[in-house]
Parts: structure tokens; sequence; C-alpha cells
């Protein structure tokens, strides 16, 4: 299924089919599974069953598509775009041309299968950790096999005898390619759910320790307020699920509406009527990010929207407030990793 989507401010979008989001335009942030993204420019993502999305502003336009066909799925190529390692799934959508032609010429299609194999083709294309076809068969086996085994008396050595039975060697492979350890993807995942649990059910923390592989209720405690600086509790109260409160609406609408000449930390922590060390609190807990962050996302997302409309670098420097357009070019290569040159030709010659 196909449909336009304009999500509305801090809603949870729960993913209940395999999804393709490919964002149409908006400004600000994203959050996916309690990570948030200011880079989802240019990129077609794709989120699994079980997964969420929240779109930190109320100007997005949205293209979803829902994948149906749970034959697809099977191919062992296709798993790669929708189970995710470390964080987003994506394929870069303006260096995909194919996808581009697919995505324009089919906007209310229902044959999504073609969308499918492109992006595949992309994804090893863009080759994100560096890997074989093959090296990436045997992580994903890995990852597979934590998915399904993740709670529960589960250690890494029953993950590592279990890959070892399974003809799989695979434990240097993953550290190598992906930079964390079979038992921090064990870790990972049971956090993850963990999170989900304690923010959208009203289990009790008990509950959620055991249905997420500890037996311990009070290690769960520590281990997740090491992870996450809040305890299950304070999670929960802060996540806000039910009540959204209008904390981050408050805070998107003002760094929208003065990023370009406000850095100043303590004049949005004084125009939200808190101190800044409880603005900086706040705003952790809350979007997962600091306020910084949240400023210079802003900064990209403009400047990128500026350069696409042919403005000269010299000009989105100064309507971006900086002083030099040489510091607004250190600035955005800084965070982007090209230069706003670069950057430029790129969209035309895409």
């Amino acid at each position: 299924m196909v449909q336009k989507l304009y999500p509305e401010i801090n809603k949870v979008y729960f993913v209940n089919k395999y999804t393709l989001f490919h964002i149409l335009s908006g400004s600000g942030t994203i959050q996916v599974d309690f990570k948030n993204y200011s880079d989802w420019q240019d990129k077609a993502i794709y989120l699994e069953k079980g997964q969420y999305i929240k779109f930190f502003s109320d100007d997005f336009v949205v293209r979803k598509i829902e994948f149906p066909n749970k034959d697809i799925f099977e191919k062992k190529e296709v798993r790669v775009l929708f189970k995710h390692l470390i964080s987003l799934g994506y394929i870069n959508f303006n260096e995909c041309d194919e996808c581009q032609k697919y995505l324009s010429n089919t906007v209310f299609s229902e044959n999504t299968t073609d969308i499918i194999d492109i992006s595949s083709k992309q994804w090893y294309w863009q080759n994100p950790f560096k890997a074989s076809k093959k090296e990436y068969q045997l992580i994903f086996d890995v990852k597979d096999i934590i998915d399904e085994n993740y709670v529960g008396n589960f250690s890494s050595d029953d993950l590592i005898k279990l890959m070892t039975e399974n003809g799989y060697e695979a434990q240097a492979l993953v550290k190598d390619k992906i930079g964390l350890s079979v038992k921090n993807l064990i870790s990972n995942k049971r956090l993850m759910e963990g999170r989900k649990k304690i923010v959208f059910t009203d289990k009790s923390i008990q509950e959620v320790s055991f249905e997420t592989g500890y037996k311990d209720p009070a290690y769960f405690n520590r281990v997740f307020k090491r992870s996450t600086g809040m305890t299950p509790s304070e999670f929960r109260n802060d996540f806000d699920f039910d009540n959204r409160d209008s904390f981050i609406q408050d805070l998107v609408e003002l760094l929208k509406t003065h990023h370009t000449e406000q850095r100043n930390l303590e004049f949005y922590a004084d125009k939200m009527h808190l101190s800044v060390k409880a603005l900086s609190k706040k705003t952790r807990a809350k979007m997962n990010a600091s306020l910084g962050q949240l400023i210079r996302g802003e900064l990209i997302t403009s400047s990128k929207r500026l350069l696409k409309q042919d403005a000269s670098v010299k000009e989105v420097a100064f309507a971006l407030g900086f002083e030099e357009a040489n510091h607004f070019s250190q600035f955005f290569k800084k965070y982007t990793g090209t230069t706003p040159t670069l950057y430029k030709s790129k969209k035309y010659n895409s």
C-alpha cells in the first residue's frame, strides 16, 4: 500500500508491516527506536515490523510504502534493508537513479517488488560496512539468531556455540565489520526491547526484565541506567507516550524560528522558562539529543535547502548567521562530510 502521510508532531507511528518511508519535504529531526536523526534528507528509510518512527516537526510530508508480500522477505538479500545492525536502515536516494525513477513514476503503484530489488542492489553498492556479500550473509545470520534467541537464559557463549553448530565462525567478522562484539549485539537487542516494553506497555519493571532475558530486576535496573542515564521508571515517565506534552513542539518551533541568529543556550532556556541545566537535561531525556545537536541539525537542514535553491555559499553563510563564508564551509563539511560546493554540484549532476 502506498500513501502520502502528513505526520503529527511527536506522535509515535508503529511499523506493523515492512515499510519504506521516503520523506518528500520537511525540516527538523526524526526519531527511530529512541535514536534521533537530522540527516534523513536524500535517503529512503526502511523499517521492519516492531520498530517505530516519530517526527519532531509538523511540516513533514512523507511517502509511505508498506510491503504486504511476506515472500519478499524470505530472500536473504533483502534483510539488509530492514534488519538494522547499528542505526537507521536506508539507501542514498540521490545516488540511485533507478530508485528516483521508480518513486517518481509510480507514486501510487501497488507493484512494490521492484523498489525492493532496486534498493537491495543500491545497499550492497553503498557497502556501509565494507564487506563482501558472503560476509554480509554471515553477519545477518548472526543477527537473525540473536533476534530469535535473545530472551531467556541465553548468553553470548550460547550464541557462539549455536553459530559454530550451524557452521558459522563469524565472531571476529562481526567485531571487525560493525565494531561490536556478539555480546554487545545481544545486550543492545535486550535493552532495545526493554525500552519498548517500558514505554509502550504498562508491564512492571520486573516483568520487563524477565521478558528481555534478565534474571535479576536489580541488575536490569543498573544496566538500563548505565545505558540511558535514567532508571526504567524515569525513562517511562520522560518518554510521555500517552500524554505527549508540548515541550518538544515548543522547543522545535523556537529552533525553527531562531536558529539562524541564536546559538546561545541561555536564549532558549529563557524562552522555555528553564535554567540551561534543566533545559539541557529535559531536551536530552525527551529527544535523546543535546540542544547543541538540535541547533546544528536545523542549520544543516536550512543550509541544504538554500543550496538546493541555487543560493551561493556566501549567501547561505550570511543567511545562517556565519560571519565568514569559510566558517560556514568548515561547519558544513564537519557535519555532512562534504563541502557546500560539492553538495551543490552533486545535486545538479544527480
